[in-house]
């Protein structure tokens, strides 16, 4: 699954958003100074999100944004599908379902699809922004009460997969 720049943008400030949710308000030039993000930019992501009621505006001095739900009751799913559509990599459920009905000869692979797209689904639909700001925890440690230390940032390769590749590939 590919998450373009756009929806990169709106999920780390959101994420922003998160860990400073009971400071009140964080304005635009805050969020895009600690995520190194281009604040004009920033700005249309933000009121995307605001016509969405995820976030709110505040006015005033003491103004900027902040979410308008707890973080644990956002999920990555809301916030990919308002900015890049639909999660499914290979295209609608529906659709797969009506080819792994009809094609016959190539069932199995649109099975596989389906497979994939339901499980990139599931995970999206049931990770929140409260617990990516808690730090990264394994898939299979999920329910394990232990945390982890926070792991060194990585350079490259999977943050190319998910923005959408390198040049040439």
């Amino acid at each position: 699954m590919k998450i373009s720049q756009k929806g990169l943008y709106a999920l780390q400030a959101m994420m922003v958003l998160a860990r400073r949710h009971q400071q009140g308000a964080i304005k635009i030039r805050d969020i895009a100074y600690e995520e190194d993000l281009p604040e004009k930019f920033l700005e249309l992501i933000l009121l995307e999100l605001k016509n969405a009621r995820m976030v709110e505006s505040v006015r005033g001095a003491k103004g900027g944004y902040q979410l308008r739900r707890d973080p644990a009751d956002i999920h990555l799913s809301e916030i990919i599908r308002l900015i890049d559509g639909p999660l499914a990599p290979f295209g609608d459920a529906e659709q797969l379902r009506v080819l792994i009905d009809r094609d016959l000869p190539h069932r199995a692979l649109y099975q596989v699809f389906l497979d994939v797209r339901d499980a990139a689904a599931q995970i999206l639909e049931n990770t929140t922004l409260a617990e990516l700001i808690l730090g990264p925890t394994p898939r299979s440690a999920k329910g394990n009460k232990k945390q982890r230390a926070p792991k060194k940032k990585e350079s490259g390769s999977v943050l190319n997969m998910v923005v959408g590749g390198n040049k040439g590939e």
